[in-house]
């Protein structure tokens, strides 16, 4: 079911997932990737949740979200008590949920127009 005409954002979208690639409008990400509205960052270097560490907070940092969706894969992981209490310390909203709740959640904020950040992890 279509609930509006037409899309109140042109910010990117993610079309679909899977454990071997993502579709973010019209790019297939075959990795770890992070998403804004406005911005497809491919190059970033997590490639699972399991690598994700304290300095690969900044380039997030860096693009000014109010809130992140950790997308963690094909099952919902837990934050380090490290990354939680950086987003703490820096007043960003964070939310870590598995990957296909992470993109439904991101498609819905940007259509809100949130500033919103998704780093998605396919494994």
């Amino acid at each position: 079911m279509k609930f509006t005409l037409e899309a109140a954002s042109h910010g990117n979208l993610i079309r679909s997932y899977s454990d071997s690639e993502l579709r973010i409008g019209d790019q297939r990400v075959p990795r770890s990737c992070l998403v804004t509205p406005e911005r497809l960052i491919t190059d970033w270097p997590p490639q699972s949740f399991a690598e994700l560490a304290l300095a690969h907070l900044e380039t997030i940092f860096a693009l000014a979200p109010e809130l992140v969706l950790l997308g963690t894969g094909p099952t919902q992981l837990f934050a380090s008590a490290e990354v939680r209490g950086e987003f703490a310390r820096r007043g960003v909203g964070l939310e870590v949920m598995e990957l296909g709740a992470a993109c439904r959640t991101f498609n819905v904020l940007v259509q809100e127009e949130r500033r919103v950040l998704a780093a998605l992890f396919l494994r």
